[in-house]
C-alpha cells in the first residue's frame, strides 16, 4: 500500500531500487524510474502502451488527460519491431533509374539440390521535388504494413464466416503459422488474445510480393501492368513519402492514381490528398475501402504504425475500453468516419459491403449521358462494364464502396456506373447498421451497391473513383482491349490534360 502512494515516504524511499512509471513517456520506448536512483530503462521491439492501468476507473478515456490512469505496459512474446538482422546484400539505386516497382530477386538450394527462389519489393520514385511523368501511381504501403504477415487465413472471425468459401492456405500462409517470430499484423491477436497494435517493415514481410495472395500488392500490379502494357508514363511514390512531405509530394502531378486498397491512413496524408484536390488535382481512386481506418507513425522510430479497431467497422478485434488512442500521438484511432472524416469527402465513396467469392458488373446510368461524363464513355456504348476479370470474374467485388450524400459525397457528383446484382455472399458494414435485422446480405440490401463516380473539385480539379477492389483485374482481360481498360484510358488521358474542368 505504501508502495503504491506517490511521491513515496521518506522511510520507505531508502529502501526502495527502482520505481518505474510506465504513465511516463508513453511515446517513446523510454521507462523513468522516479525513485530518484535514475534506473531509466528502454522498452524493445514496441510492447503496447497507453493501455489502462490497475486505477483507471473509466473516468477518462484519452491517456493524455490522467496519464496516471495509464500506467501499464503489455509485453508478449511475439512483439517485433526490428529483427536486427545483418545486412547479406546492399544495392545502390543508380542515378535515372525509372520510377517505378522493382524486386530483388533471391534464391536457394536446399539440401536436395532445389532451387527455390523469392521476391524483395522496393519502390523507386524520382528524384525529390521532381517529377518525370504528370501522373503518379501512389502506393499504399501503410495499408501493405498493416497487413503484413497476417494470418486470417486460419482466424476464428474471418476466412469462412466472412467470405463464404473454404479457407486456403498458400505456402506463405503455412510457413508464417508456423514461424511466428516475424511477427503479425494489426489483424491478428496476441498469443494472451489482445489485439496487436503496431506494425513495422524492419521484418521480413512475406505476403507482400509476388506469387503471394491476390491481396494489396499483387493487386496493385494488376494497375502497374496496365500503366506498362498501355505506355502510359507515370512516377511512383509512396504513402511513406506522403505522410512525411504532405501535399509537397504531390504538386508535381496532374494527376494522382491511388492503388486498389488505400485502407490505413494518417491525418497528414488525408490532409494532403484533401488539399490536392481542393487545388486543381486529379485524383483516381482505384479501389474500395479506402481511407478507412486511422492510424499513426512513430514520431521517432521509422518504418512502424499504429492502429486501434476503435468504436465501430469491420474489425478484427475490439480495442478495449479506453484503450482506443494511439500511444504514438495520443490521435484517436478508429474509423476516419467517427473522427468526422467520411471518405466520401474525399473520393465521393465509401465502404458499403464485402463479399469474396464472386464479382459482377457496372451497367451504365443516366448520369452516364451527363456531358460532363462524355469523355469517360467516349467508344464505348451500353454493355455491361466489366463482365469479365481475374477477380472474381467482374470489375465490381471483393469489397465495394457507395455514394451516400449524407456523409459527404458532393451533392454534384455523377453516379455513372453501378453494380446492384450481389449475392447474399456480399455482406453490408455493419457501421451503418442501426440493429440487426435480416435485410443485411447482398441480395436483399439496396445499400450493398459499388458506385462509379466522377465530380468536379475546386479550381479546375477533378475525382474519378472506381468503387471496387476487383476493378483493376478486369484491366487485362482480352488482351487489354475491352471496355475497362478503354474507360480507364479515357479518364487517364482528361485528367492528365491542362485543361481545367
Amino acid at each position: 500500500e505504501r508502495l503504491r502512494d506517490l511521491p513515496l515516504d521518506v522511510e520507505l524511499a531508502q529502501h526502495v531500487v527502482a520505481a518505474w512509471d510506465f504513465s511516463r513517456g508513453i511515446a517513446t520506448v523510454k521507462v523513468t524510474d522516479i525513485s530518484g536512483n535514475r534506473h531509466h530503462g528502454r522498452t524493445i521491439n514496441l510492447p503496447t502502451r497507453a493501455m489502462t492501468g490497475w486505477n483507471w476507473d473509466s473516468s477518462d478515456f484519452d491517456f493524455r488527460s490522467k496519464p496516471d490512469h495509464y500506467g501499464a505496459i503489455h509485453f508478449h512474446d511475439d512483439d517485433l519491431y526490428d529483427c536486427g538482422w545483418r545486412t547479406d546484400f546492399s544495392f545502390e539505386v543508380p542515378d535515372g533509374l525509372k520510377s517505378g516497382i522493382y524486386c530483388a530477386q533471391i534464391w536457394q538450394k536446399d539440401a536436395q539440390g532445389n532451387k527455390t527462389e523469392d521476391f524483395v519489393p522496393f519502390f523507386v520514385r524520382p528524384p525529390r521535388g521532381t517529377a518525370t511523368a504528370p501522373l503518379a501511381l501512389l502506393i499504399p504501403t501503410a495499408s501493405y504494413l498493416a497487413y503484413a504477415n497476417h494470418q486470417m487465413v486460419s482466424s476464428w472471425w474471418f476466412e469462412e464466416l466472412s467470405s463464404c468459401k473454404f479457407a486456403t492456405m498458400s505456402e506463405a500462409d503455412r510457413y508464417l503459422e508456423e514461424h511466428e517470430s516475424f511477427g503479425l499484423s494489426v489483424y491478428d491477436e496476441h498469443n494472451d488474445g489482445s489485439g496487436v497494435c503496431y506494425s513495422s517493415h524492419l521484418r521480413p514481410i512475406l505476403n507482400m510480393r509476388p506469387k503471394t495472395d491476390l491481396w494489396q500488392f499483387n493487386a496493385d500490379t494488376h494497375l502497374t501492368d496496365w500503366l506498362e502494357k498501355l505506355r502510359i508514363a507515370y512516377d511512383v511514390i509512396t504513402d511513406d513519402d506522403l505522410h512525411a512531405e504532405g501535399v509537397e509530394c504531390l504538386r508535381p502531378y496532374r494527376c494522382v492514381m491511388t492503388g486498389t486498397h488505400p485502407e490505413y491512413y494518417t491525418k497528414q496524408m488525408l490532409d494532403a490528398l484533401q488539399a490536392y484536390t481542393n487545388g486543381g488535382g486529379r485524383l483516381m481512386y482505384m479501389g474500395a475501402n479506402g481511407f478507412y481506418w486511422r492510424i499513426a507513425y512513430h514520431p521517432g522510430l521509422p518504418g512502424v504504425i499504429e492502429h486501434r479497431r476503435a468504436e465501430d467497422g469491420m474489425r478484427a478485434w475490439f480495442s478495449e475500453a479506453g484503450e482506443n488512442f494511439m500511444s504514438f500521438t495520443g490521435e484517436m484511432s478508429g474509423l476516419w468516419a467517427r473522427n468526422g472524416r467520411p471518405p466520401n469527402m474525399l473520393v465521393g465513396n465509401a465502404f458499403a459491403a464485402q463479399g469474396f467469392v464472386s464479382a459482377v458488373p457496372y451497367h451504365r446510368t443516366d448520369a452516364s449521358r451527363d456531358p460532363r461524363a462524355a469523355f469517360i464513355f467516349e467508344g464505348l456504348g451500353d454493355e455491361p462494364i466489366g463482365d469479365f476479370g481475374t477477380v472474381g470474374g467482374g470489375a465490381a467485388g471483393w469489397e465495394i464502396d457507395r455514394a451516400d450524400t449524407r456523409l459527404g459525397t458532393p451533392p454534384h457528383a455523377l453516379i455513372v456506373a453501378a453494380a446492384t446484382d450481389f449475392p447474399d455472399s456480399y455482406h453490408w458494414v455493419n457501421e451503418e447498421m442501426n440493429h440487426t435485422h435480416s435485410a443485411v446480405n447482398g441480395d436483399t440490401n439496396p445499400r450493398v451497391r459499388c458506385d462509379m463516380m466522377f465530380f468536379e473539385t475546386p479550381n479546375g480539379g477533378a475525382v474519378f473513383s472506381t468503387g471496387s477492389i476487383s476493378y483493376g483485374g478486369s484491366l487485362a482481360h482480352n488482351g487489354y482491349k475491352n471496355n475497362v481498360s478503354r474507360l480507364t484510358e479515357n479518364v487517364v488521358k482528361r485528367f492528365v490534360d491542362p485543361t481545367p474542368f
